[in-house]
């Protein structure tokens, strides 16, 4: 049985149009189900634009109110029947194994730890984003933007939830780094310092401090940082992607030689542009709440929105969140051991 994904219709810069069109791509090609949530005014009329949508496994779920990006977290309260609650009500409920939005950060955030809860032992969620490596290799960051004040017991945690999650999706152990200022064990600031000593005493493969220039190396697979760091990383990561693509596609279009060049070698560009494109990642899991949260860019579009429903299946098909509380579990009975 195909898997069930509750998709905040309202949550991007343009909704509900990515949401849709996502949503009729993975249905399509992945068989997904998905339930669009939001105003039925709103997003019925935009799915019945759609040749053929009404036989694929889509529904409108009718939610009242929807969160802006200009609303303040507490806006969640102030909002009761908004999308963001009631798809990660269907979550809690069973009737959604998933839920994607583009939405305000902070407010889904906020809502998913309300409506869904933590997994028992984590302390903070954390949000976890993938980007492409040098070797090709996906590696990931976090915390991207979960917590911008973190201490070094929560990045213990991450590092746990992250090596789980990797090695779910991904099928091998992950190397584990701490992004700090150098590579030495006494270099970075007090935070850093403490959670060095706290994550070489886990059962990880800890390959110790990692620079900013070795997120794309391939040397590491999962990188721990404080959301605030990590958050800053990611934005400026997106920035200079941005800025290649848009500079080599001025470059090949200067000369009529280029143009040639480029023509001839379209499938090798194309291929480097697939790599460089964050919407092929599908957003950033929310790592130790209880149900798959995956919270994508609100500039996301229709490609970004199929692959966040993607990701958001695989990771209820993976039964990670039972393998991080057994995780984080075995480490506090360690710790209890060793008093």
């Amino acid at each position: 049985m195909p898997s069930v994904i509750a998709l905040d219709a309202m949550g991007s810069d343009r909704a509900p149009k990515p949401e849709v069109e996502g949503a009729i791509q993975a249905a399509r090609q992945y068989g997904r189900r998905v339930l669009l949530i939001g105003p039925e005014t709103i997003v019925k009329p935009e799915l019945d634009r759609h040749r053929g949508a009404a036989r694929l496994p889509i529904e409108v779920v009718h939610a009242s109110e929807y969160i802006t990006m200009d609303d303040k977290v507490e806006a969640i309260r102030a909002k009761r029947d908004n999308s963001m609650r009631v798809g990660l009500r269907l979550v809690r409920e069973g009737a959604a194994s998933g839920f994607v939005t583009a939405g305000n950060t902070g407010a889904a955030m906020a809502t998913a730890k309300i409506v869904l809860g933590a997994v028992p032992g984590v302390d903070r969620p954390a949000l976890a984003g993938v980007f492409p490596t040098a070797p090709g290799n996906p590696a990931m960051l976090l915390d991207v933007g979960a917590n911008v004040d973190c201490s070094a017991q929560n990045l213990e945690q991450f590092a746990i939830m992250g090596d789980i999650y990797f090695r779910a999706m991904f099928g091998k152990p992950a190397r584990v780094g701490l992004l700090s200022i150098g590579e030495e064990e006494t270099k970075g600031n007090e935070l850093t310092r403490e959670a060095f000593q706290r994550l070489k005493q886990l059962p990880l493969n800890f390959v110790g401090n990692v620079e900013g220039r070795d997120l794309y190396s391939g040397q590491v697979d999962v990188i721990v940082a404080d959301g605030f760091v990590g958050n800053v990383a990611l934005k400026i990561s997106e920035g200079v992607a941005n800025l290649v693509r848009s500079a080599l596609k001025e470059s090949l279009k200067a000369t009529i030689t280029r143009q040639v060049g480029a023509w001839v070698s379209r499938s090798a560009f194309e291929d480097f542009k697939k790599r460089l494109d964050h919407t092929e990642y599908g957003g950033a899991p929310l790592l130790g709440v209880k149900g798959v949260c995956i919270i994508t860019h609100g500039s996301s579009n229709a490609n970004a929105m199929k692959n966040a429903i993607r990701v958001a299946a695989e990771f209820g098909e993976s039964g990670i969140n039972q393998a991080i509380e057994h995780g984080l579990a075995a480490l506090h009975q360690t710790a209890v051991s060793s008093t």
